[in-house]
């Protein structure tokens, strides 16, 4: 297939993407020796700093600790609260700006190695280290039980931050967001004393008011998150087998491929009208859509060509119907038409993982901007993401604008029931400018923000909510949103990825964190 995995579907992997800052952490287990602490003359430290995923960013801490338990937890954060060190957390290293590898974080707490995946009897709840990896949490959970989570599709993101920041992925407009089935979180916060403890927080115990932060709150706020206890609203969690959704025995998938060449404006303003068409009519959890997931990944022309990356559940009834109505639907009035490749019905996690992106050990550098969308954009809105991405003064094969299907099941939750307040949307866009040497940073950073300018210039280059956007996505971060150079809408960043929920949030923060200790560039103020 002539698609670079690299380049094309480079834009793929922020659908899935988590946030591994401050106040992520890992999974129940054996401890470690805590007063080990892995500095700049240890042979561990540059691997340990260099572990995140966006190099735009590389810090430089007094120390890195290792973290295998929630005791290690509690005593690394006393220690380092002890000393007034800057604490930061790194579950997966997926975060997209610089919360964990910033010049003022002085101590990194490291989740990798604890990454347990297990059955809790006493919580009745599947137990996950925060320092799992979404693809061995994948392979845990349907292995062991045959049962899965909504997760993202990019198998190296931790679930640290991805959990807590309310993540989504291919199984949610049937199962809702990851932290639908968010039953508890194991956290280490720090009182007004200056003393670190665990506290376990569930949706029916006293401590509801920090589980119900950590249901879209995001990372780094609160705490350190040492495990989540995984069981789905509704559930009893009598059995292991029924306090999850049940994984899909097999996905059906195909590829519509988009040669840049013979695309005209007018052509991709309908390719694009007819994506945003089909689902605002297909995003109710009674549509026998509601398996189909179809992200929409649309490179720079450089890149050539770009891609629309289709799956249903293959025993959703008539799916391969199903799939060639959505096919036909994509190309209506479309000419030419792209090229369809069929990839045929495969087992779920095979084909779960052959269409995910995988970890890789040489990242590069990037922004990303995104936004929530009630409907689809305007035709203006439209044309603007086609000026972007037909510029001739720049070059950027891996730089992107990703839309992604959401809503669904997650629709059917209320705004307030969950700190992720967006309970009303059909899409996700993700703008991301991807490129490899420091050398072009300026030249990639005034790309994406042009384009996100242009296409948000109706409100002040934001999407502030309205009948189309309904803010951004607090698991994609993007400081520009809190800088008035950028921001030029008068609607504070915060109200942007929280909306109402925010003032709640600034509570329990007040709560649980009186000192401040957990803190980054876009973190939850205290009162």
């Amino acid at each position: 297939m002539p698609v670079s995995r690299r380049g094309l579907l480079a834009g793929t992997a922020v659908a899935g993407a988590a946030l591994a800052i401050p106040g992520t952490a890992s999974a129940a287990g054996a401890s470690t020796n805590t007063s080990t602490k892995i500095g700049p003359g240890d042979a561990r430290y540059q691997d340990l700093v260099l572990r995140g995923q966006n190099r735009r960013f590389v810090g430089r801490p007094d120390y890195v600790r290792m973290i295998r338990s929630a005791e290690d937890a509690v005593a690394a954060v006393q220690d380092a609260v002890r000393s007034g060190k800057r604490i930061a957390v790194r579950g997966g290293g997926h975060c997209f700006e610089d919360f964990v590898d910033s010049s003022d974080i002085e101590v990194v707490l490291d989740m990798s190695t604890y990454e347990e995946v297990t059955w809790d009897p006493q919580y009745r709840a599947f137990s996950i280290g925060a320092g799992a990896i979404l693809e061995s949490v994948y392979k845990e959970l349907f292995f062991g039980w045959g049962v899965t989570v909504p997760g993202g599709g990019c198998l190296g993101v931790g679930v640290g931050g991805h959990f807590s920041g309310g993540g989504y992925g291919p199984l949610s407009r049937r199962y809702g967001s990851v932290v639908d089935h968010l039953y508890g979180v194991e956290v280490v916060v720090v009182d007004a004393r200056g003393r670190a403890r665990s506290v376990v927080a569930t949706r029916d115990n006293e401590h509801r008011d920090l589980w119900w932060a950590h249901t879209g709150g995001g990372g780094g706020n609160f705490g350190v998150v040492t495990r989540y206890l995984m069981r789905s609203a509704g559930s009893s969690g009598r059995a292991p087998g029924e306090s999850l959704p049940k994984a899909p025995a097999a996905l059906r998938a195909t590829l519509l491929l988009y040669d840049w060449k013979t695309t005209t404006q007018a052509g991709f303003l309908r390719t694009v009208r007819n994506w945003f068409d089909f689902f605002e009519q297909h995003n109710t959890t009674d549509s026998p859509y509601a398996t189909l997931y179809a992200p929409f990944i649309l490179t720079h022309n450089s890149a050539g060509q770009f891609l629309l990356s289709t799956q249903i559940d293959a025993a959703a009834p008539n799916a391969a119907e199903l799939m060639n109505a959505f096919n036909a639907a994509m190309v209506a009035g479309v000419d030419p038409k792209p090229q369809v490749l069929d990839a045929g019905e495969g087992p779920f996690l095979h084909t779960t993982m052959e269409r995910s992106i995988a970890e890789t050990a040489s990242p590069g550098r990037g922004k990303y901007k995104a936004g929530y969308l009630k409907k689809g954009y305007t035709d203006e809105q439209i044309l603007a993401m086609y000026r972007g991405l037909t510029d001739p003064t720049y070059t950027g094969p891996e730089s992107s604008v990703l839309l992604i299907p959401y809503g669904g099941k997650v629709n059917t939750v209320p705004s307030d029931a969950t700190a992720a307040a967006q309970r009303d949307v059909v899409a996700k866009m993700v703008l991301s400018a991807s490129w490899q040497n420091e050398t072009d940073d300026a030249k990639n950073l005034a790309w994406a923000r042009k384009v996100y300018a242009d296409i948000y210039r109706d409100t002040g280059g934001v999407p502030v909510p309205n009948a189309i956007n309904a803010g951004s996505y607090i698991n994609y971060p993007d400081v520009d949103l809190a800088d008035p150079a950028y921001n030029k809408s008068g609607v504070p960043w915060h109200d942007l990825y929280y909306l109402g929920n925010y003032p709640r949030l600034q509570q329990i923060k007040s709560k649980w964190d009186p000192r401040n200790v957990f803190h980054h560039k876009l973190a939850i103020e205290p009162l």
